[in-house]
């Protein structure tokens, strides 16, 4: 990798840029660049540019599809392709699971409109890098926390959890890890495929919610039962609540090589802790 093209240069591509070796020549796709994804005349640049890109930029807001992906995509096929696509998906895309225990064979059952449109960005990329013989890593991340990334406006709201009876489970990952793990996929010796990228832990929503309470001195938040959440927490909020799952890491673990540095969140929050 000589040549890094990332679009969409948010938290964990900022992360992992001082990780890159010094030799790596970087273009960083996002607005502020002067390059955007939702305008394809922008990008005329990047063309034939680069030999991995690691995409990151989450797809709009609104509709079926990923028109952002689309572009990048068009753009990349106008010169010498790159050599590999790392993505940042989400492992929202699995849907509900009940609880169970999720490796990447389990087929995507999107239930929620965001969930929809990050299939779709898998899809284009996956039959995009098949034709054109383009190695292709796709990253399932949960629910990413760091410093600044904590749920302390929603601890200091005292928005209710869920009972633990009717509390689901959730996944983490460190954003710090994720900076790693991206990085190692767009290694050349990475091999290509879909990984849950998330960490070791096992908690309920609830449990996490109180570690990080306890931890920066917040009160709990008040536990209610799933008949009574309407009204009481935010649609958008509740959305999240109604998937369970745990995600299994062993193939990240196994193939990546990947060891984390907070292999729980229990030694991530103490590290991300700050002021209450």
């Amino acid at each position: 990798m000589k040549r890094l093209l990332i679009a969409g240069f948010g938290d964990v591509a900022r992360r992992l840029v001082p990780l890159l070796p010094p030799e790596v020549e970087l273009c960083r796709v996002s607005r502020a660049a002067g390059y955007d994804l939702d305008r394809p005349e922008t990008l005329a640049g990047l063309a034939a540019w680069a030999d991995a890109v690691l995409h990151c930029a989450p797809p709009p807001d609104a509709g079926d599809g990923d028109p952002r992906t689309a572009h990048l995509l068009a753009t990349l096929e106008r010169g010498i392709l790159p050599a590999r696509i790392v993505y940042i998906s989400t492992s929202g895309v699995y849907g509900d699971c009940g609880g169970a225990l999720v490796d990447e064979n389990h087929a995507p059952n999107p239930k929620t409109a965001r969930a929809t449109r990050r299939v779709a960005a898998e899809n284009m990329l996956r039959e995009w890098c098949r034709a054109r013989g383009v190695a292709l890593v796709i990253l399932r991340a949960p629910g990413i926390y760091a410093a600044g990334r904590m749920p302390l406006a929603r601890l200091r709201a005292g928005t209710p959890a869920l009972c633990d009876e009717d509390d689901v489970y959730t996944n983490h990952i460190h954003a710090d890890d994720l900076a790693a793990i991206a990085l190692r996929a767009l290694q050349d010796g990475a091999p290509p495929g879909v990984y849950n990228a998330s960490d070791d832990s096992g908690l309920k929503m609830g449990q996490w919610l109180d570690m990080v309470a306890d931890r920066h001195g917040l009160p709990r938040p008040p536990r209610i039962a799933r008949r009574d959440a309407e009204g009481r927490i935010p649609a958008a909020l509740l959305s999240f609540m109604s998937e369970s799952r745990r995600l299994d890491n062993r193939k990240m673990k196994e193939l990546l090589g990947v060891r984390l540095r907070y292999p729980t969140v229990y030694e991530g929050v103490r590290a991300a802790k700050e002021p209450a």
